[in-house]
């Protein structure tokens, strides 16, 4: 009668070199056993008496990282900004999901919560802080659109609620409440002014001219109204105004005037709200001629 033996093998070879225990306890860890296959062995951390599996030649050319040791340390640079360290991101290894303090579950990476931990920076909830920000905004009659457009750190996009001016204002400014809206401020109905005329070539090629007061056409073309700073866009013509006060009003007839004789050619919002930070006072590009000549007409002897 022929017997089957029942007698296993390992499929790969179980003997530990005494070179690799040696080299092992230099670098903190004792070897178990032999795992997986030929190439790893079983690990125990001196420091935390945990386990883990590492390759021969890891352990053998530079120094094996015990993954329980470095997760104990996330969790205490967690720990120490009020942070609760939750898992690592499975789609990124430098960072780890967190649950800061206020219940929002925060993405971070490791080495900033590790540079919080040790005082060299912050570790901030964004929707905290975007609530935070808004509510200063509204403190002071304005509402956050969101970051600076020109990338300033400090600074902000705001919308006054009183005239729906959009305006870039360093948010210490908007905590303290020192600045002035740049469209209707205290300080603009004195300060000289000027009448414009711009003109917008949409990516659709259709163009579009806009008639409109500021203290400082250029800026407000490129910083305030220029959703793309590739837009082709161009101010038309200028007409110095003696006060804010006597450019809005001058402005206003002329937009009166413009709507009355031409209202086919006031622009639908939709066409334009991708790429210009107004709402109304769009031409399309057959009245540029009559803005002109209105324009033309103030300069030479004041009359609107």
């Amino acid at each position: 009668m022929t017997h089957t033996s029942t007698a296993t093998h390992a499929a790969f070879p179980l003997t530990i070199h005494r070179h690799w225990r040696a080299a092992a306890e230099a670098k903190g860890f004792g070897i178990l056993q032999r795992v997986k296959d030929r190439y790893h062995l079983l690990l125990s951390c001196h420091s935390c008496r945990r386990t883990h599996a590492s390759k021969i030649f890891v352990l053998m050319n530079s120094q094996p990282q015990c993954p329980h040791c470095i997760e104990a340390r996330w969790r205490d640079d967690a720990a120490a900004v009020g942070l609760d360290w939750v898992g690592r991101d499975p789609e990124n290894r430098h960072y780890g999901f967190y649950i800061a303090g206020c219940g929002h579950r925060l993405r971070r990476q490791f080495e900033m919560v590790k540079r919080a931990a040790e005082g060299v920076c912050d570790v901030r909830c964004e929707l905290c802080q975007q609530h935070k920000e808004q509510e200063e905004a509204s403190a002071q009659g304005w509402e956050l659109i969101g970051p600076d457009p020109e990338g300033g750190p400090n600074y902000r996009l705001y919308r006054h609620q009183a005239c729906g001016h959009e305006q870039r204002i360093a948010r210490a400014n908007m905590q303290t409440g020192r600045f002035g809206c740049g469209n209707c401020g205290d300080n603009w109905p004195a300060a000289p002014s000027h009448l414009y005329a711009m003109q917008f070539r949409l990516a659709s090629g259709l163009r579009l001219v806009k008639l409109g007061f500021s203290r400082n056409p250029d800026s407000r073309l490129r910083h305030q109204l220029l959703k793309h700073h590739d837009l082709d866009a161009q101010i038309l013509q200028t007409v110095p105004m003696a006060t804010g006060q006597l450019a809005l009003q001058t402005e206003k007839r002329l937009h009166t005037r413009l709507k009355t004789a031409f209202p086919d050619s006031i622009a639908p919002p939709d066409l334009y709200a991708g790429s210009i930070n107004v709402r109304s006072e769009i031409y399309f590009a057959d009245v540029t001629a009559e803005i002109l000549r209105m324009l033309d007409e103030i300069a030479t002897d004041g009359a609107a």
